[in-house]
């Protein structure tokens, strides 16, 4: 079991644990359309088997991200990494909450099938960007980063993380939203940022820890590098993993 507080930007988890319960009212299966405001939660999005409470439990995290992997050990200094390996593929016709919370818990649940991870909690994230109608995953060349960042430059948009819990049999899933605003991009910044090789394994083609890109946020900046720490937190407290 982790030991560490929970972090200082956390939103009170009262208003989650609202959430959570009224959709575990509703059954077996919940859908979650009830939206709330609490920072950057937008949403609960569903719960499918009935979780339950995971005291003590071992957490997975199913996630090849160094990132994600640095920003957990923030809230749970203990957790193995299993990464999914399934291949990300989305229903676009879907809302952009709906398609990372659904591609979050394939991960959790992909992994959680495995015999090495039988008994354990099993956490999933996915992350998106998504400006005027397109959603931007992981640039499939140097181009298309190219393009993705120039498509950015002294714009605002969004960004997306579902992050899914798989214990017991049933999933959880949530996700936040965070806007972000980037700086004009010169061409030649947008070159040599892409020859580093930095945008090739990140949504957007960017990564905000970078520098030199975001003029501003409005949101969690922890959701931008790919863990929300106050939804993660807080979803982690009310089924038992980590410490209240």
């Amino acid at each position: 079991m982790c030991r560490r507080r929970f972090p200082r930007e956390a939103a009170p988890p009262d208003i989650l644990r609202f959430a959570l319960r009224f959709a575990l009212c509703g059954g077996r299966r919940a859908a979650g359309g009830g939206r709330f405001r609490a920072g950057i939660f937008r949403g609960v999005g569903s719960i499918t088997g009935g979780v339950e409470k995971g005291e003590g439990m071992r957490l997975v995290l199913a996630s090849a991200s160094p990132r994600r992997r640095e920003l957990l050990k923030e809230i749970c200094p203990e957790f193995d990494v299993i990464p999914a390996r399934g291949e990300e593929r989305a229903d676009f016709s879907r809302s952009p909450g709906e398609i990372v919370s659904a591609l979050a818990a394939r991960k959790a649940e992909e992994i959680a099938a495995l015999p090495v991870a039988y008994g354990a909690a099993v956490l999933g994230a996915d992350t998106i960007v998504y400006f005027r109608g397109e959603v931007l995953g992981k640039p499939k060349d140097a181009a298309d980063a190219g393009r993705m960042l120039s498509l950015l430059s002294g714009r605002t948009h969004e960004v997306f993380t579902g992050v899914a819990l798989c214990m017991g049999g049933g999933t959880h899933t949530a996700f936040a939203r965070t806007e972000v605003t980037f700086l004009p991009l010169k061409k030649d910044f947008i070159r040599a940022y892409v020859a580093s090789g930095s945008p090739m394994d990140k949504a957007g083609a960017y990564g905000i820890q970078d520098g030199g890109l975001v003029e501003k946020i409005s949101g969690s900046y922890s959701n931008v590098v790919g863990l929300p720490l106050e939804l993660c937190g807080a979803m982690l407290k009310e089924f038992g993993i980590i410490p209240r």
